[in-house]
């Protein structure tokens, strides 16, 4: 598998005042979209969430977001070490994505920037 990169996940109450802090941190401009009810911001290295509680109670399980060049061989590669899909392939606004359990019982988001067929 090819790791790109690694996005940190930050569950903030106010994004509008979030992403300025985060933008003059990395430099870096914010990309906004919606996954559902939550309203995220990707800025830089970081993905900041706002949302309901009950949604980002959930995303706050997982621990980081892995930048891949492609989500199905990423796929292999993780059952192939033992650990378990347990959402996705999926496409996402910027890609496709899936969610895995690495055998040691954390949980990632691995995405591709592929657009989905």
């Amino acid at each position: 598998m090819d790791i790109l990169g690694t996005s940190l996940r930050v569950c903030v109450n106010d994004l509008d005042a979030a992403i300025g802090v985060y933008e003059r941190l990395t430099g870096a401009e914010a990309q906004r979209f919606q996954r559902g009810a939550v309203s995220v911001a990707a800025v830089g290295c970081f993905f900041l969430m706002s949302g309901p509680e009950a949604e980002l109670s959930i995303l706050r399980k997982i621990t980081a977001t892995i930048a891949v060049a492609d989500v199905d061989v990423a796929v292999d590669d993780l059952r192939a070490v033992g650990a378990q899909v347990i959402a996705g392939p999926v496409p996402s606004p910027i890609g496709r994505n899936l969610v895995a359990r690495h055998p040691d019982g954390s949980v990632f988001e691995y995405v591709d920037r592929k657009p989905a067929l």
